[in-house]
């Protein structure tokens, strides 16, 4: 994490250069900043902390607006006819643009996404409620091999980075539970606090906005997470993952590769300051830096590899 969280900080002097070239051109004035959700999720949270850092760099406005509609797909299908010039931003998020177009026809393929930063992913992680009898990991992993199926976890939907996490632990964990898709982490949230069912695969923002009524027994980082450094990581555990939802921006894919890098050299800028960073782990976020080019190229190319055969496992495709 440490990685990723810092790679931005050590390369904004590299960057600044490239913002004086790009003045004239980006931004072109206010610029709009579409969340393909409705307001109040993750992707809306966050689009809201990096508004002020936006106008502090280029004294203009990021004007936050959503067009929700198919899980992201009704924004994501429109993002290539809209204006060009800079004026316009896309969230994405993973792995629902890799996973969504191998679903059926859903308006977009992931190859009409122009991806130009991906900033920060949520982490999976297991939570149960603070009364929960499991204590640990382990202890959930003990119930789970002595009852297969009976272990409920709640989770946002199929097909989602919850349900993908979901089948890759039982195979790691060598463990049959029993995932239950609701509509979006808040419903997951109340069913596992209502004691529906035992666990919740969630997110540490989860455990950031529950406090005291939710216990975390692993999260899926490289590293622990700094607000929770009593939480172990699935890897300190012997249970190779990392994952979560991750999230990014993208372009209309008529920009430009001067806009493009532009928007990308935007982004990174954003990421790479203290307050915003404090902000992000504040939430439970963790922080990435992949910039747009070869390093997108490559990341999305390792994350479609991952993605498809989990949903695939999972039955959300064929």
């Amino acid at each position: 994490m440490k990685k990723y969280m810092f790679a931005a900080a050590a390369g904004l002097v590299a960057l600044t250069s490239g913002f004086s070239a790009f003045a004239q051109e980006f931004p072109p004035g206010q610029v709009e900043y579409i969340i393909p959700f409705g307001p109040g999720g993750e992707s809306d949270i966050t689009a809201r902390l990096q508004q002020p850092f936006f106008e502090k760099l280029y004294d203009e406005q990021l004007v936050v607006s959503y067009k929700p509609g198919g899980g992201g797909a009704v924004g994501w299908s429109q993002l290539n006819s809209m204006a060009d010039d800079g004026s316009v931003i896309m969230g994405v998020n993973l792995p629902h643009i890799i996973v969504q177009p191998k679903q059926g026809n859903v308006g977009y393929d992931t190859d009409d996404i122009t991806n130009v930063y991906m900033f920060h992913y949520t982490p999976d992680a297991i939570v149960v409620r603070a009364d929960s009898p499991y204590e640990t990991l382990d202890d959930l992993i003990a119930e789970a091999k002595a009852n297969p199926k009976k272990v409920t976890f709640s989770g946002s939907g199929k097909g989602t980075a919850n349900h993908l996490v979901a089948i890759k632990f039982d195979t790691l964990a060598e463990t049959t539970t029993t995932y239950v898709a609701f509509k979006g982490t808040g419903a997951a949230v109340t069913a596992m606090l209502g004691g529906q069912v035992a666990a919740e695969w969630g997110y540490t923002t989860v455990a950031a906005g529950q406090g005291d009524q939710v216990r975390m027994l692993a999260v899926a980082m490289e590293e622990r997470h700094p607000t929770f450094p009593d939480v172990p990581t699935f890897k300190e555990l012997g249970y190779d993952i990392v994952s979560g939802a991750y999230r990014g921006i993208a372009v209309p894919k008529d920009a430009s590769e001067q806009t493009r890098r532009a928007v990308s050299d935007a982004i990174a800028s954003i990421n790479a300051d203290p307050e915003f960073q404090q902000k992000m782990i504040d939430g439970g976020f963790a922080l990435i830096d992949v910039p747009y080019g070869e390093e997108m190229d490559a990341w999305m190319a390792a994350r479609a590899q991952e993605y498809i055969p989990a949903a695939r496992a999972a039955g959300v495709i064929d």
